[in-house]
């Protein structure tokens, strides 16, 4: 059995550490006992004796102190408490200490405590030290795959953030800063549009376009040094774009060079259609599965980040929801053993709270029979990349107000997507700025009340979910006859694009897609497809009759 004894010592009454310490105890497997506010030295190592007298020889203790007042004061009664307590000390028994920053810093001086904490530290720290990490973080103690790394935070998500400057030198000391800072467990490398599409071809890169959208990384040595640049603070993963050519060299250098975290990969684009790469659309679709196959064969987790791209060009909810299940689909289908379901809310940025989380309780329920012993989904959600307001606090209170609604959902990845994020991109001061902001809606939403069981968001959920069954029908409909699976068929999917069954307004023009669709956002918040003439809501039956009769 392990206890945890903590309680504010001397005339201190300051607890709201010593109940935070006692909450994440028991989150970590400890029984807590605790002694209240104001507790005398005297006192405080009775109960410790008392406890200790009936501990078997197998048990573990461990005492927290605390101490928020005057240092001068707090030192003098911390050393007493040394002197009372060092029978204690020598028989086994463990000792930490947590305080205000410079209180800590005479705690740590006195060379009794294992441990001493100042409220800096991310709570992370704090639950691994619980768990029974080192006393001092090592390396070692910040697991450098993303599936550990979830399993060793939990309950708490881990946290990432896209982080790519201008230049070399500018991101190379971002990362350090950011890494120091403890502030991420995952950097996303923004790297600019030439490494993405053009990597491994110099003669096409254009030397004007340096730097345009992120860090202007040229060789494999560029990211062995932005690996490299994080190895400190809690050593956080890295990961970065699949790119938009050479995709299963570019994963070979993501692996050997970066220790790639994950691949994020797309289905429908960052190809021709959108203008991110050389390839069509069904020839992109082809190669973006055989690079999930290579990924899901080396058992490293895969992204297929899709839904919020149909999502940010104003596509109705149904057709983000059907997209969420063909990613999961065809993650499976290729081989992925650990996908992550990444959920963009604010996509559209209309959309209202109760029909956003409506939207994703439907691609989770969709999804989930997906699941089994060779395929595990983790919930990663992000607030929507297009719906910052440029005002500053009004960004700050939107991020920290989204990140809170996504909560409900208990995610396992929490991607940040900064507060700066419609005037400019993120500096390492931003980033951290960012991931604080992050931590404390979070840990505020650990106790939050249960938001998915709302009757209006249920409603929403079923009929998002029947709607896209139909949606998918279409879909099947349309394959050839040698089509062995419709939903993974290059040759179908791309047809189901080019024919408008997946179609967003903001596609209209496009040489790859229908772009008629019109969308609007109803009285209840959700996004829905309309007539183009009297704006009246359509169901997907009238919307795709053509491709059901």
């Amino acid at each position: 059995m392990k206890t945890v004894i903590s309680g504010a010592l001397g005339e201190c009454v300051h607890i709201a550490g010593v109940s935070k310490f006692l909450r994440l105890a028991g989150q970590a497997g400890w029984q807590t006992v605790f002694l209240g506010p104001a507790v005398s030295p005297e006192k405080m190592l009775a109960a410790v004796r008392k406890i200790s007298s009936e501990a078997g020889p197998s048990d573990e203790i461990l005492v927290g102190v605390s101490y928020r007042l005057t240092p001068e004061t707090g030192e003098r009664l911390l050393g007493r408490f040394a002197e009372e307590a060092a029978d204690l000390h020598e028989a086994g028994i463990r000792f930490a200490f947590g305080g205000t920053p410079p209180m800590a810093e005479r705690a740590a001086k006195l060379g009794f405590f294992e441990r001493t904490f100042d409220g800096t530290e991310p709570v992370e720290e704090v639950l691994a030290y619980l768990k029974g990490q080192s006393s001092t973080p090592t390396p070692a103690d910040y697991p450098q795959t993303a599936i550990a790394r979830i399993h060793w935070k939990a309950p708490f998500p881990i946290l990432r953030h896209h982080f790519g400057l201008p230049t070399m030198e500018a991101t190379l000391e971002g990362i350090r800063k950011i890494a120091a800072a403890r502030a991420l467990d995952v950097i996303s490398l923004g790297i600019d549009q030439d490494a993405q599409a053009n990597f491994f071809h110099p003669e096409r890169q254009d030397p004007r376009r340096t730097g345009a959208g992120g860090v202007p990384v040229r060789s494999a040595d560029d990211y062995r040094a932005l690996y490299q640049a994080g190895r400190r603070g809690n050593h956080p993963l890295l990961r970065s774009y699949s790119g938009t050519d050479d995709f299963i060299r570019l994963a070979e250098m993501y692996v050997e060079t970066i220790n790639i975290a994950w691949a994020a990969i797309p289905i429908f684009w960052f190809n021709q259609m959108d203008g991110r790469g050389p390839w069509d659309l069904e020839g992109s679709i082809r190669e973006h599965q055989k690079v999930m196959a290579w990924y899901g064969q080396r058992g490293i987790p895969v992204e297929v980040n899709e839904p919020h791209h149909w999502g940010m060009r104003d596509a109705p909810d149904v057709i983000f929801v059907v997209s969420a299940y063909l990613s999961a689909y065809n993650a499976k289908a290729f081989g992925v053993k650990d996908y992550l379901a990444q959920l963009m809310f604010n996509s559209p940025s209309g959309l209202s709270d109760s029909m956003d989380l409506a939207k994703m309780l439907a691609v989770l329920e969709m999804v989930a029979p997906l699941a089994d012993e060779n395929f595990r989904i983790w919930k990663q959600t992000r607030t929507g990349l297009l719906s910052y307001p440029v005002d500053e606090h009004a960004a700050r209170a939107h991020l920290a107000a989204s990140i809170y609604l996504q909560m409900a959902l208990k995610p396992h990845i929490v991607h940040i997507v900064g507060h700066t994020e419609a005037d400019h991109a993120a500096t390492a001061e931003d980033v951290i700025e960012a991931a604080k902001m992050a931590r404390r809606a979070i840990e505020n939403a650990m106790g939050q009340p249960e938001m998915t069981g709302d009757s209006r968001i249920q409603a929403r959920k079923d009929e998002l979910i029947r709607e896209a069954q139909v949606t998918l029908e279409a879909l099947r409909r349309i394959a050839a006859p040698q089509a062995a699976d419709p939903l993974t068929d290059p040759a179908t999917l791309a047809k189901a694009v080019t024919l408008g069954i997946l179609d967003a307004p903001q596609l209209r023009n496009n040489a790859f897609a229908v772009g008629e669709i019109v969308t609007r956002i109803d009285q209840r918040g959700a996004c829905v497809a309309a007539d183009p003439e009297t704006g009246r809501a359509l169901n997907e039956e009238e919307r795709l009759a053509k491709f059901l009769s």
